[in-house]
């Protein structure tokens, strides 16, 4: 099998995807800053040791990202689409997260908008804590299951907010071309490391890994 094609661009997503010709990805799939300020930093302790970057990074996305998005791929997952404004459409994705109770400070669940003409999907399983270092970090699986659901082989696939780097690994594991880029340069250089030593393992292997070190 061809090794895929896996890239990051350390930069601005705007920047970014102006490089590209309309509809060049099938699919965007995409996880962008919800502006949810002060709703961050006073998020309970999971949130407390990413303070330090006075939430840089939290900075909702402008309607000229939206516009772009839609010019360069063909179809999208937004992540965090409650706090968009985003066509009505019937197809969605609901993350719940297993091990959050209702007394938690973190969301019981998370939605993502999608553009598809499909029924929605639903996915269950435990948010990652063992190797968190990004707060928004979702778990590979949970990309696995996007792309197991909405991608075809021969597919590139566009990240314009990579964070932590999930859903590069889930990608490169499946086979697919992806493109991504991530503007916090301590994150891209902490998703870069974890995706070094995530290639040689099997798929399977990195979901397992990354469940256990739940516990």
């Amino acid at each position: 099998m061809t090794t895929p094609h896996s890239e990051v661009f350390n930069g601005d997503c705007m920047e970014y995807m102006a490089k590209f010709p309309d509809k060049f990805f099938e699919l965007a799939i995409v996880d962008p800053p919800y502006g949810l300020g002060s709703k961050i930093t006073d998020g309970g302790t999971w949130s407390k040791k990413y303070t330090s970057k006075d939430n840089e990074w939290d900075v909702k996305p402008t309607d000229e990202y939206f516009v772009e998005l839609r010019r360069i791929s063909k179809n999208q997952i937004i992540w965090g689409g409650n706090y968009f404004i985003l066509p009505t459409n019937r197809c969605f994705i609901v993350w719940r997260k297993l091990s959050i109770s209702e007394s938690f400070s973190m969301s019981m669940c998370e939605y993502a908008w999608c553009s598809f003409d499909n029924n929605a999907k639903y996915y269950e399983s435990i948010p990652e804590k063992g190797n968190r270092f990004h707060p928004t970090q979702k778990p590979i699986g949970l990309y696995v299951f996007c792309l197991s659901q909405f991608a075809k082989q021969g597919d590139k696939i566009l990240d314009t907010h990579l964070g932590s780097g999930s859903s590069r690994i889930a990608a490169y594991k499946m086979g697919f071309d992806f493109y991504s880029c991530e503007l916090d340069k301590d994150y891209y250089d902490a998703q870069e490391k974890r995706f070094l030593s995530a290639i040689n393992e099997p798929l399977l292997q990195a979901i397992k890994v990354e469940q256990e070190k739940l516990f």
